[in-house]
């Protein structure tokens, strides 16, 4: 029984969505099956430490297969492993500075071997970091909390975004999900997820705010809900922003969610547009995520 458990909670995942956890299990994916994966999503800190443990760890087991020869490399005087070490880093970095050469078949055949493994993990490591560089990332801000205020006689909800790099996104496209648990006909509850209708999800151009306008009218899957009632049935929010941006000339997509009680009632957001005396527009976003009282 207790080696189940272990198996069990060895093979155990927590997926974040947002700020919910999940826990999978059941999968087992090993980490070298999808290590181009993991090397994509790891952060920068972990990738740079991933990539130093493996060049430290080439090095000292090749600087221990010349240090086990019998003088295989010349110009080593005392025979130290830290020496061979050191030729061992200038090989695999293809450096060669030429004072400590292989001078025996064997030492010769340890030198190509990790020349090979030297220009295949360079290779494969410029391969990495040119994918992490060039893989379009947006910098959209997403307003820490939607707020339910009236707007033009209804009730709206309303989600605000904004571009940091004030570049232009051409064609940009909001979609607003809500994701509700409900029960089925056969009495099975069911989390399900529906499109909630926007009053204008397209923007021609993308530079600075947007704010996202849903309607709660009788047609909305949010209409009538309170606090109370959002949290009854677990409402969550996602917004998913994607267009394309005219500077990388790609496609870029960024995404956020919120729980029910990150909702703001009888709260609009407070205005960050001001005309300036020379007829400028000055925008303070030190305001983006502050709310005030209808």
């Amino acid at each position: 029984m207790l080696e189940k458990l272990k198996e069990r909670l060895s093979k155990s995942r927590v997926v974040r969505f947002g700020d919910r956890e999940i826990i999978t299990e059941g999968l087992d994916l090993s980490f070298w099956a999808d290590i181009s994966h993991r090397s994509m999503t790891a952060s920068w800190p972990s990738f740079i430490a991933g990539a130093v443990l493996v060049f430290v760890v080439f090095n000292a087991g090749f600087g221990l297969l010349y240090w086990i020869g019998d003088q295989p490399i010349s110009n080593v005087a005392r025979n130290d492993y830290l020496d061979y070490l050191y030729f061992s880093i200038e090989t695999l970095s293809t450096a060669g500075y030429g004072d400590m050469h292989p001078q025996t078949h064997y030492g010769h055949f340890i030198a190509t071997v990790e020349l090979f493994t030297g220009i295949f993990s360079m290779s494969l490591m410029t391969g990495l970091i040119f994918s992490r560089f060039s893989r379009p990332r947006a910098r959209l801000l997403f307003v820490n909390n939607p707020v339910i205020a009236m707007q033009d006689g209804e009730q709206t909800l309303m989600v605000r975004v904004a571009n940091e790099r004030h570049n232009v996104i051409g064609n940009a496209t909001a979609r607003l999900w809500v994701l509700k648990n409900t029960i089925s006909k056969e009495g099975q509850p069911i989390r399900r997820f529906s499109e909630l209708s926007l009053l204008k999800n397209e923007h021609p151009a993308l530079a600075l705010s947007w704010t996202l306008y849903h309607t709660l009218d009788e047609t909305s899957l949010l209409h009538d809900l309170d606090a109370d009632g959002m949290k009854a049935v677990g409402i969550a929010l996602a917004v998913v922003v994607s267009g394309y941006d005219v500077v990388a000339a790609q496609t870029i997509h960024a995404r956020k969610t919120y729980d029910h009680t990150d909702i703001r009632f009888g709260q609009r957001y407070a205005d960050i547009l001001e005309n300036l005396d020379d007829g400028r527009i000055r925008i303070d976003y030190g305001k983006f995520h502050d709310t005030v009282a209808e």
